[in-house]
């Protein structure tokens, strides 16, 4: 088995005031040679945008764009003529595809909005841009996986362009699961959302973060705290 971790003090921050960016991976300012990505999974970051503030229009393309917001509202705007408001407990998908133009705003005027937001290389280049989202329930993740985004829409998941899987899972014991890869050869990065675990032996508390890849069949997680988790599954090539 291999594996990385990623300490959440150890990530990359930039504050601008009416932003604050955490990155797991090299993004924009901040760059290490060692955190370019994990297989396919290209940008992690853990963002906190000030009432009011945001993103104006600026493009993207040939890249699967999913954004979660934890805490607050963001209002989405894009060239496709899509106009949205993604709050707590959703999930959305961009696939910018060919290209595509959008803008980003915290909803709220009082209260900053707290969001993941992850970019996952595409299978290929050239897909039609497209936008989704959808609310999932808390309760059926509650110690359980839920899965949220596929490559087909399994389980009534959001789908994008890649051989990827993300799920959650909120335990609220202290116990124990597995996650078993749902594609042979596909690696997985694990971050803890809240509280404390145990993967294969490595401790991670809140906002810490791990890969693992080339292992057997499937990781064992302990759970040491009630604790949430977000899985990303990915192809490694």
């Amino acid at each position: 088995m291999e594996k990385i971790v990623h300490r959440s003090s150890e990530r990359g921050f930039a504050d601008h005031g009416w932003l604050k960016a955490t990155h797991s991976f090299s993004f924009a300012n901040y760059f290490d040679r060692n955190k370019i990505q994990f297989g396919m999974l290209r940008v992690f970051n853990d963002d906190v945008i000030a009432p009011s503030r945001g993103f104006g229009m600026h493009p993207h393309e040939n890249m699967e764009i999913i954004t979660i917001p934890l805490l607050g509202a963001l209002k989405h705007a894009d060239n496709m003529g899509n106009e949205a408001v993604i709050t707590a407990g959703e999930v959305q998908v961009m696939s910018a595809g060919t290209g595509v133009f959008h803008s980003e705003f915290n909803a709220s005027e009082t209260e900053p909005v707290n969001l993941f937001q992850i970019w996952i290389f595409t299978d290929k280049n050239g897909h039609p841009p497209r936008y989704d989202q959808k609310r999932f329930s808390p309760d059926e993740r509650q110690n359980k996986w839920q899965l949220l985004v596929s490559p087909d829409g399994t389980d009534d998941s959001l789908w994008i362009h890649q051989n990827a899987f993300i799920s959650a899972f909120d335990s609220t014991q202290n116990t124990e699961t597995f996650y078993k890869p749902k594609s042979a050869g596909n690696g997985v990065y694990i971050m803890v959302v809240d509280g404390a675990v145990e993967v294969e032996g490595t401790e991670l508390f809140k906002r810490d973060a791990a890969g693992f890849w080339a292992f057997d069949d499937s990781l064992k997680i302990r759970f040491n705290k009630p604790s949430g988790l977000l899985v990303i599954e990915v192809p490694m090539d």
